[in-house]
């Protein structure tokens, strides 16, 4: 809804605003709940435990980081032994990421926290509230 005379502008009412919060929230939940990685460390480790091996640039590009912070969220995962990066076999400039079987370990028992953080988050909202909202943040 655009801003009119009518409606001015408050930076409370505004989609980054409240975004900023919602995400400010889990956040919070997050390190409340998972204090030993981070939610963008725990981003990599699910999608590679969904999806198996991946290069670096395609990890960064289906969890939504850019390159800088991509390589960075990957050196804090091999200091840790979560996961592992190895020259691909077809092509010595990719760099291929995978799980350990710490990662492995480590995302089987993350997996059920993450779904409490989520729920936690939303605790306010129904089900239904829910579905609608993810479907209209996929619009954005």
């Amino acid at each position: 809804m655009p801003v009119t005379d009518e409606r001015p502008y408050r930076l409370e009412d505004q989609i980054g605003f409240k975004l900023r919060l919602a995400n400010q929230r889990h956040l919070e939940i997050f390190a409340a709940e998972m204090p030993e990685i981070t939610p963008r460390q725990f981003a990599v480790l699910a999608k590679l435990g969904e999806e198996g091996t991946l290069s670096q640039n395609h990890l960064g590009r289906l969890v939504a980081m850019d390159a800088a912070t991509t390589k960075g969220v990957v050196e804090r995962l091999l200091r840790k032994g979560l996961i592992e990066a190895l020259p691909s076999p077809t092509d010595r400039r990719r760099v291929e990421i995978s799980l350990t079987a710490a990662g492995r370990a480590f995302l089987d028992r993350a997996r059920p926290v993450a779904a409490r953080i989520s729920d936690r988050t939303a605790r306010k909202l129904s089900a239904r509230e829910l579905d609608r909202l993810l479907a209209l943040l996929d619009k954005l």
